[in-house]
């Protein structure tokens, strides 16, 4: 063993920048302990951070920033994190006592998972905004939320024939992890230690069940939701990486939140494309026009913007949705965004947990009102006024405004018609205590809601992507499925010889 641990401390000399390890970065001797084994055991993660501003800059020099350049936003980091690089140990062995996977890891309280409150030390405000959005309590939107849970259960759960149906049943754990749990986030629990055999003897470990995950509101050990990296992926935590629709393309893919593939196919889009090699993307603030050239999801949601005589445009914020008015995934209609980021207290006015009703009611008194909606629209337009003129900016805007009233009354349409089927018996919603998605005929009418409406409105929204609205799951795929579950309530009613609902 003495010789074998020789080994593993030779190797990481080697591997290790002279610079890291010279007074130009001052390396704290914990984070020093760490890298001495973990830079041959794990040669991907140390090459990530030496390559991370955090390898690189310690806080005090960060703090003296300029004030707009300024990455760190906390007035009191502790003096004894000031003076050395951010490495292993300042966020793995930070607030021991919040952290219920803290385990003695060679001498030191180390924990597992880093969360939103430890990154809160160096970045509060960033922390704070991020506890207000929506993504932060993804987990507890859909976790507690029986309607969502069911439409998971017909989506995710097995399938089995029984007396000639199709049954789901609930999904087991490990496929709810890697389904929608991926990207909302699992509730992480501590399920005690186990002894592995390492390299450098016996240790032990924790054990996590929901681990490994990085979704955007993970449940973290010290209860804090959310997670950093799920944009800032560790352990480069690279703001260039936030700033790229790729990392938004993980989650916003479609064709529920078809967000990347309409970028991707508008205007902007190609300029990203054609152009974005040659883009700064790390500078801050970002200046529209000198650092890039048009928007990326980052520019128009998160980030510090300026004009080039470095007049504000639109501060950076980690609450996503304060430049938004309206919320257009539907659920089942689009509608203003919710009042708080714990949408699992929504009810509309049939006590069901949505924020509009079947017949396109909004739950209003959940939802932000129009002077807020105003006000986000302006926080948006200011970004977009950068580069083109009022006229464009507010057409644009009128059309998007249409486009959530036309896509709303279709769904009304559809919404008739299935309603009717339930009416009928020809399938079985909620107030026959069924479900909205667990027979094909429902699947029909979700597909209108959950998909075509959801295209037809961010190719609008995105300003492009025109395709995305009419035929590649746009606008005909909607009709279509309209004029099918009309066609089919049509049949069925005549098989049945009963008389249609006018």
């Amino acid at each position: 063993m003495p010789n074998r641990l020789f080994w593993v401390v030779l190797l990481s000399l080697i591997l290790i920048p002279t610079a890291l390890l010279g007074a130009e970065l001052p390396i704290s001797d914990a984070t020093q302990e760490c890298l001495d084994c973990h830079a041959s055991i794990h040669p991907g993660i140390v090459s990530g951070w030496q390559k991370s501003r955090h390898a690189n800059v310690t806080p005090a020099t960060a703090m003296a920033a300029e004030e707009l350049a300024r990455k760190v936003s906390s007035e009191n980091v502790p003096e004894q994190l000031q003076k050395v690089v951010v490495g292993c140990a300042e966020c793995h062995t930070q607030r021991p006592n919040a952290h219920a996977d803290t385990f003695d890891h060679n001498g030191y309280s180390v924990h597992v998972v880093v969360s939103p409150q430890d990154c809160a030390i160096c970045h509060s405000v960033e922390a704070l905004q991020y506890s207000k959005n929506l993504m932060s309590h993804a987990w507890k939107n859909f976790a507690e939320n029986k309607l969502y849970n069911d439409i998971e259960r017909t989506i995710s759960g097995a399938p089995t024939k029984k007396h000639g149906k199709i049954q789901f049943h609930a999904p087991d754990r490990e496929t709810r992890y890697e389904s929608c749990l991926y990207c909302h986030g699992t509730r992480l629990n501590f399920k005690g230690l186990e002894t592995r055999d390492t390299d450098l003897g016996e240790m032990e470990f924790p054990m996590i069940e929901g681990w490994p995950n990085q979704g955007v509101g993970r449940v973290n050990l010290d209860g804090s939701m959310g997670a950093c990296s799920a944009c800032h992926t560790r352990h480069t935590f690279s703001i260039e990486m936030a700033r790229k629709p790729y990392t938004c393309k993980e989650c916003h893919v479609g064709p529920d939140v078809p967000a990347y593939k309409v970028y991707s196919a508008s205007k902007h889009g190609n300029i990203f494309s054609s152009l974005g090699d040659q883009w700064d993307f790390k500078a801050v603030p970002w200046t529209i026009g000198e650092d890039f050239t048009a928007p990326t999801c980052a520019a128009c949601h998160v980030s510090l913007t300026v004009n080039t005589d470095g007049e504000v445009i639109s501060e950076r914020t980690h609450q996503m949705n304060n430049r938004l008015a309206w919320r257009i995934f539907g659920l089942i209609y689009s509608h203003p965004h919710p009042r708080e980021p714990d949408t699992s207290i929504i009810r509309n006015k049939n006590d069901q947990p949505l924020p509009t009703d079947l017949d396109g009611g909004f739950a209003s008194q959940f939802l932000i009102d129009a002077k807020t909606q105003s006000e986000r629209r302006q926080n948006m337009q200011a970004n977009c006024l950068a580069c083109h003129g009022q006229s464009w900016v507010l057409g644009h805007f009128k059309r998007h405004d249409n486009t959530i009233k036309q896509t709303n009354a279709a769904l009304k349409t559809a919404t008739t018609v299935m309603q009717e089927i339930w009416k009928q018996g020809f399938a079985t919603g909620l107030s026959q205590g069924g479900s909205l998605t667990d027979e094909a005929i429902e699947r029909k009418w979700a597909e209108i809601w959950l998909f075509y409406a959801n295209s037809i409105r961010f190719a609008s929204a995105m300003a492009g992507g025109g395709d995305y609205g009419v035929f590649a799951d746009g606008r005909f795929a909607s009709s279509q499925r309209i004029v099918e579950m009309n066609d089919w309530l049509k049949f069925q009613t005549q098989l049945q010889g009963k008389q249609p609902s006018k």
